[in-house]
């Protein structure tokens, strides 16, 4: 399915220096901060106290918020839990103060607003809860990693599993630059975000390996730059569409799903933004700086892999 077809190719590899550039310094940028401010940690990576009331009544969660704010809590999610009564909240650790004098203060609080509320459960999650979802999201980052990696070199070839690798560590780096200088809340929620931008990035970039792949073999005449515009090219359609799509289901969530929702959903709008950018730009870029060709992907020489040439074809016949 295309919305439009465009009729002659346009030339991104002729500014792929400028856009890389443009990507190094924004690269650069989001490691520094990272390094210098950090990222926010929940509850979740930090340890804290976890507390689930109930009310008679649907919880007004906008002004369970502003109690909670009252008490000295910034950015702490606050969402409901399993029914529309029940409210969890996760309060990160405070100097000076227990997990219980932590959830006293909190039930006062929100008895002087709602005496009806109860309290359901309190846990504290320790530092070292902490550190083993920190440990173990990061394996799972750099299993999904080495996973795309084989994926990649098993079906295409080494430069190109380097180029879309390189290009998915660019869009995971500038999210996470993101949240270190806004120093957003950086959630498993949004740990996830990270690990499903990384799996949406690479396959935008097998969609343009693969038209890659079919014009190496389709139009013999053209040269690997000629390819790639052309590849690039002709895939425009199919991104708008379903990246378009997909984008306007994120914003619904970043517009109407609530701070719960929130910075999942920022992860993902800057994720599927960075991951169209890059998988042209990048990835498409890098691989023809690490010299493919038309023998990378079709072995076997002008078989051309066992698919007919089309006789009317101009470009038909020629050896790259």
């Amino acid at each position: 399915m295309e919305l439009f077809k465009i009729r002659k190719d346009i030339p991104f590899m002729k500014h792929a220096l400028v856009f890389n550039v443009v990507s190094f310094v924004t690269f650069a940028l989001a490691v520094f901060f990272l390094v210098t401010r950090g990222l926010h940690l929940s509850v979740e990576f930090t340890g804290g106290t976890v507390m689930e009331v109930a009310y008679e009544q649907p919880a007004d969660l906008e002004a369970v918020r502003k109690v909670v704010e009252g008490l000295g809590y910034a950015d702490v999610p606050v969402q409901n839990f399993g029914t529309s009564r029940d409210v969890l909240m996760r309060l990160p650790a405070m100097q000076g103060q227990t997990s219980g004098q932590q959830s006293e203060a909190m039930l006062a609080a929100l008895k002087a607003q709602n005496p009806a509320v109860q309290l359901r459960r309190t846990e504290f999650v320790g530092p070292q809860v902490g550190q083993e979802l920190v440990e173990d999201g990061l394996k799972a980052l750099g299993m999904v990693i080495l996973g795309i990696m084989i994926y990649l070199a098993i079906r295409f070839e080494w430069k190109y599993a380097v180029s879309a690798i390189i290009a998915n560590l660019h869009d995971v780096i500038i999210i996470l630059g993101f949240f270190a200088f806004f120093q957003w809340e950086f959630s498993l929620a949004v740990l996830a975000a990270v690990l499903a931008v990384l799996g949406y990035s690479v396959n935008e970039s097998v969609v343009i390996f693969d038209r890659i792949r079919e014009s190496f073999r389709k139009y013999r005449k053209m040269n690997t730059v000629e390819v790639i515009n052309h590849a690039i090219t002709s895939t425009i359609s199919r991104t708008i569409i379903t990246h378009g799509s997909t984008q306007i289901m994120v914003l619904s969530m970043l517009l109407f799903g609530g701070p719960t929702l929130h910075y999942f959903a920022m992860a993902l709008t800057i994720g599927i933004l960075f991951g169209i950018y890059s998988s042209v730009f990048v990835a498409a870029a890098i691989a023809m700086w690490l010299g493919i060709k038309r023998e990378d992907l079709i072995k076997g020489g002008g078989g051309g892999g066992g698919k007919k040439e089309d006789p009317n074809d101009p470009n038909a016949g020629a050896v790259v």
